[in-house]
């Protein structure tokens, strides 16, 4: 292979769409915008989301509420059949361990325990925030919480 053999794969490369050159280019004339109208005139066309003159849908549906998406906190969910699967009785479960394991990653405010599953494992927990069945189910398998 040499530097004058190289050429793009078949069908690769196209040829432009020469506009107004003639009516036997096939795209002479109206230049395949059709006759007359908005969308046939130079820097012509709609802006996104106008419907006619019509109320748009985005002014017609009511706004209540906020959402404080930007500076919500991230909370990252375990749940406790994760912890009976991945844990070892007599296990420590914190941030650290929890990334080990593969259970988090990435960046994120919080870490919570939900009590989704059963849990046999007396294990020490160690995260922000535990829900209340999950505590519970903790505490029953003879578990701590830090």
């Amino acid at each position: 292979m040499n530097l004058h053999n190289l050429k793009p794969n078949p069908g690769a490369k196209h040829r432009n769409k020469r506009l107004g050159k003639g009516e036997s280019s096939g795209l002479g004339k109206t230049s395949g915008k059709g006759h007359k109208g908005q969308k046939a005139r130079s820097g012509s066309g709609v802006r996104v989301g106008f419907e006619g003159g019509q109320m748009p849908l985005h002014r017609r549906l009511p706004k209540r509420g906020f959402n404080n998406i930007r500076f919500a906190d991230k909370v990252v969910i375990v749940n406790t059949a994760h912890l009976e699967k991945f844990f070892a009785e007599g296990d420590t479960v914190n941030e650290e361990s929890l990334r080990e394991k593969g259970l988090i990653r990435g960046q994120f405010d919080q870490i919570k325990v939900l009590g989704n599953g059963q849990l046999n494992k007396k294990l020490t927990v160690s995260v922000d925030a535990i829900s209340a069945s999950a505590k519970e189910k903790i505490e029953k398998a003879g578990g701590a919480i830090a």
